[in-house]
């Protein structure tokens, strides 16, 4: 079933609908790709800028990724949103080359959670993170986002602790095939364990420290 297609920018992005949308920032071929979520939107606002987010200390901003680090998933991601939009009767989204490119609010968090995932990881651990991604149940991926979000959703700030740092662990070994509906439970389930795990070791180095 065909929709209205008049007003949806990016991927799947209706502001009609909601105001709440990602924006993917990409400055250059080479430079770092931001992933930042808004809660309004003002198309005037961000109109031909390359970055929709200047201070990497906002709170607005989720991830920045190297371009290499980037280019690892972005066919996938694209791919994985399109074949859903298809069913949904919106037409496709693609990446802006230079510039921002709006993404659907479900849509952004699938995304972020994978950059979250690859952001501290070795580049050939990234297609592992992409099979666990798509392993996943977009509901899973969205609780998942809404978990690590609640305490380390800020770009700097919550790197490389807690639920990030589990993601990180969970997402990039031993893929998962989308059929096994028990090991995307034992994922999911062995990330609070991860996430306590690395809390403490983060509390005993810096009990060290006090030494």
């Amino acid at each position: 079933m065909s929709r209205d297609n008049t007003q949806v920018e990016g991927f799947g992005f209706k502001p009609a609908e909601s105001e709440h949308y990602f924006l993917v920032s990409i400055s250059s071929q080479t430079g770092d790709v931001q992933i930042s979520e808004h809660m309004s939107w003002d198309k005037e606002m961000w109109k031909g800028k390359v970055h929709a987010v200047k201070d990497e200390k906002d709170e607005r901003l989720r991830v920045v990724l190297p371009r290499v680090k980037w280019d690892g998933i972005s066919d996938a991601v694209s791919a994985e949103f399109n074949r859903r939009l298809k069913t949904m009767g919106y037409k496709k989204g693609s990446w802006k080359a230079r510039g921002l490119t709006p993404i659907s609010r479900l849509f952004g968090k699938e995304l972020v959670l994978l950059a979250w995932a690859i952001e501290d990881t070795d580049p050939g651990r990234i297609p592992a993170a992409v099979a666990n991604w798509l392993g996943l149940l977009p509901e899973e991926r969205w609780w998942l986002y809404t978990m690590t979000n609640a305490a380390t959703g800020q770009a700097l700030r919550g790197r490389n602790i807690g639920w990030r740092a589990a993601v990180r662990f969970a997402l990039c070994d031993n893929p998962i095939a989308p059929s096994k509906a028990e090991q995307r439970v034992g994922l999911i389930a062995s990330l609070d364990d991860e996430g306590k795990s690395v809390d403490q070791e983060k509390k005993r180095q810096g009990n060290l420290l006090d030494f």
